[in-house]
């Protein structure tokens, strides 16, 4: 029996007590990941709360401001027009799109049309074929034609050298300009 009872005694006797200093790193581990969630979580509520107070106070200043309508787009025909090149054999088509403010301003163009169709035709036949090649070219046949249709409907427009960099137009005490833009739905040259 004697071994019987050594077999029970070990197991009688209590059991070495596990390290507390183990229990306290992955009690002192869990308490820090939480105290972080915690702190992450914060600081992002907060960065939202800052962003929507933004975009609520972006959306007064914009419903305080005119109310915006799209715009309207008013195609032209078609255009083939000879060149300015020596020798005369190049020539442009292109379709032109004039963007405009709305409706009432489109209906207005429309009684015009037969005039602003001749001065474009004279804007594009005064040009080269390099100068139509290039994108500054294409740009200051733009502003060209927005001045032409502007001075036609009354409009005063400010000289190219006087625009922002951003493109906008500003002018001091004019009314706003209802030609936009200029689109050019095709351009060919040959």
């Amino acid at each position: 029996m004697s071994a019987a009872a050594a077999a029970t005694a070990p197991a009688d006797t209590p059991a070495k007590p596990k390290s507390k200093k183990l229990l306290f790193i992955l009690i002192g581990v869990v308490v820090l990941a939480l105290a972080g969630a915690g702190g992450a979580y914060f600081l992002l509520k907060k960065n939202t709360a800052q962003l929507d107070e933004e975009d609520e106070g972006h959306a007064v200043e914009q419903s305080r401001s005119a109310p915006r309508t799209p715009p309207m787009f008013l195609p032209m025909d078609n255009m083939v027009v000879n060149l300015a090149d020596p020798g005369g054999n190049r020539f442009v088509q292109l379709g032109i799109t004039l963007q405009v403010q709305d409706s009432k301003t489109s209906d207005e163009l429309k009684t015009y049309m037969p005039t602003i169709r001749s001065d474009v035709l004279k804007l594009i036949s005064q040009r080269t074929a390099d100068e139509m090649l290039q994108i500054s070219g294409k740009e200051k046949l733009s502003y060209d034609i927005i001045a032409r249709v502007s001075a036609l409907m009354g409009y005063e427009l400010d000289e190219p050298n006087e625009q922002p960099e951003g493109g906008k137009k500003k002018r001091r005490g004019a009314p706003p300009n209802p030609v936009q833009g200029v689109l050019f739905s095709s351009f060919i040259v040959q």
